[in-house]
């Protein structure tokens, strides 16, 4: 894989976004999906915090992949221990990143393997396929199922997201994140 991940900055506001001329890819999910364990195993080292707590993460945090790209974790999402204002503020922060970051190739949603494809999912597909920004699905906590339970989750989320680039990976186990990466390079980082 194309270099060492390494933290570049957090930022709120456009104005602060780095600006490297390279492609990024955002990484958004649930606060209990596992986005952080899924950076770590990427990065093969602990570069995010991993929280008991879930909706930790308050800011957009920008990572080099190398010199090849930079990955973007967000925010999560569904996390109501949060005043109505601070929400707000998220909204509006994700959704100026989302609608105009240039750099901006594609966004991967990180779900816990156990959950069902909900509303909050079907919003963000539907924000990606409005901007026709690419979306790819890593399934999260495979060690916790069974392969059949593996395989009917991956087919339920492929149908419900009317997607094929959907993953299934265990930051337990350290499986599917090389392949989830090979996928994101080659579909979104070398396409020009």
């Amino acid at each position: 894989m194309p270099g060492a991940v390494k933290f570049i900055k957090s930022a709120v506001l456009p104005k602060d976004f780095p600006q490297t001329g390279k492609k990024e890819i955002a990484i958004a999910g649930r606060s209990n999906a596992g986005k952080s364990s899924f950076l770590n195993s990427i990065a093969n080292t602990k570069i995010a915090k991993v929280s008991n707590t879930p909706g930790k993460t308050r800011l957009l945090n920008f990572f080099s992949r190398g010199d090849a790209y930079v990955l973007v974790d967000m925010p999560g999402y569904g996390f109501a221990a949060r005043s109505g204002k601070e929400i707000r503020e998220w909204h509006t922060m994700i959704e100026n990143y989302l609608s105009m970051r240039e750099e901006l190739a594609g966004l991967v949603l990180v779900m816990d393997a156990r959950r069902d494809w909900t509303e909050d999912e079907e919003l963000l597909k539907a924000f990606t396929d409005s901007r026709g920004l690419p979306l790819a699905i890593v399934l999260t906590k495979a060690d916790k199922l069974t392969k059949n339970e593996i395989n009917k989750a991956i087919f339920k989320i492929k149908k419900d997201a009317a997607t094929d680039a959907v993953f299934m990976t265990s930051a337990l186990k350290k499986t599917g994140h090389e392949e989830v990466e090979d996928y994101l390079y080659e579909n979104w980082v070398k396409k020009k």
